[in-house]
């Protein structure tokens, strides 16, 4: 913040005006650029910002435009300070489009994949009303508590994820060095029994035929890939993920949560309520609940109220559409909302603490029926045979 302030000091007393700004940022980018600059900006565009950096963009925007800096010359000071090339090259875009007379949400839009369409729309909106900076401030912390929330979501299933890895680790080195040595003590593999001859048969796989694995889990990845960027694909997976115990309860959670705070935003900065429940429907990150919101769309358009169309939903919490229905009636949407939001960030916050203890479980079981099966198949023929030598 320091930096951009003293930068910005330095080049007013070279530059008087935004104009003078725009005529020199030009004059610097018609020098000649070099094959790697324009692979590194071919790149830059490719890439998505950081969420973080999205914040602070949006508070310091927020702080130079009550400081009375105009938008261009805002832009071209953290232009030139910026140290991501993603971000410096969008930068970089934006201020040629705000020398075209473009408004900034327009500038936004010209990166989807780095701004979100609810907060182009917040923005658009208090465009029209001259008081930007007053809603910057709102958007960052919108931004913030939407990211966190997901983050805090990541980060409960970090765990559980490394124990998993842990898992497919030692069963890979029993399977390639422990099990093939076990059992060379047996000449006649057939009449083994058919757990012992099941743990060979993988083992095999492992020892053998591990670049058909290599490849079909390839396959399996870029199939994945291909297939969840079709509508279907997305819903039946998110349906699957709701109807797990465990998970149903936090995503749905995570999702009321994003629903909840977008719309909010989109409310307060006089965004229609249709409009609104269009942005929301691609902003909570699931199918299922985009579908459900789409269709609460078309019963809005049919003038119903939103309490009646969520009304019995097993997606929407009765205490939520009870909430809604009051203070529909009341003209306050807007402020209920964000407070609902509130409270489905505490419940997040909650799960994610005790989603390992949750999980835990669970992994200990698969743990241990891995351990007894690999126990059963190597110990029951070393058994069968010390039978056979004690009769004898």
């Amino acid at each position: 913040m320091e930096d951009i302030i003293i930068l910005w000091e330095e080049e007013e007393t070279k530059v008087a005006s935004d104009d003078a700004i725009l005529s020199r940022d030009d004059s610097s980018k018609k020098k000649k650029v070099s094959f790697i600059e324009y692979l590194n900006n071919i790149f830059a565009g490719l890439q998505k910002i950081k969420v973080k950096e999205k914040i602070i963009f949006y508070r310091l925007m927020s702080t130079m435009l009550n400081a009375g800096m105009s938008i261009i010359k805002w832009i071209w000071v953290l232009e030139k300070q910026e140290k991501n090339p993603a971000f410096k090259k969008i930068l970089w875009e934006m201020l040629q489009g705000l020398k075209e007379w473009k408004n900034l949400s327009e500038c936004m839009e010209l990166f989807p994949t780095s701004f979100d369409d609810s907060e182009i729309w917040v923005v658009r909106a208090w465009e029209k009303t001259g008081k930007l900076n007053e809603v910057m401030t709102a958007l960052a912390d919108q931004v913030e508590k939407v990211a966190s929330v997901t983050g805090k979501l990541k980060s409960a299933l970090i765990y559980p994820a490394m124990i998993m890895v842990v898992v497919a680790w030692v069963i890979l080195v029993m399977m390639t060095m422990v099990v093939p040595k076990l059992l060379e003590i047996f000449d006649d593999k057939s009449s083994l029994p058919w757990s012992t001859q099941v743990l060979i048969f993988i083992s095999d796989v492992f020892v053998n035929y591990w670049y058909l694995m290599i490849a079909f889990i390839i396959f399996v990845f870029f199939f994945i890939s291909f297939w969840k960027k079709t509508p279907t694909w997305r819903y039946n997976f998110d349906k699957i993920i709701l109807q797990i115990p465990i998970f149903w309860t936090i995503v749905q959670k995570v999702v009321l949560s994003k629903f909840s705070r977008v719309f909010s935003g989109l409310m307060w900065s006089w965004v229609s309520v249709v409009e609104s429940l269009n942005i929301v429907a691609d902003a909570v990150g699931n199918e299922v609940y985009r579908q459900r919101i789409l269709l609460l769309l078309e019963d809005v358009r049919q003038w119903m109220k939103i309490w009646e169309s969520l009304e019995g939903d097993p997606l929407f919490p009765d205490i939520m559409v009870q909430m809604i229905q009051v203070w529909e009636q009341s003209a306050k949407l807007d402020t209920t909302i964000i407070k609902v939001a509130d409270f489905y960030d505490e419940q997040v916050d909650n799960m994610a603490a005790t989603i390992n203890k949750l999980l835990e479980p669970f992994i200990i079981v698969f743990l241990a029926v891995i351990v007894w099966f690999i126990a059963i198949a190597i110990m029951q023929p070393i058994m069968n045979l010390a039978d056979t030598v004690s009769q004898s």
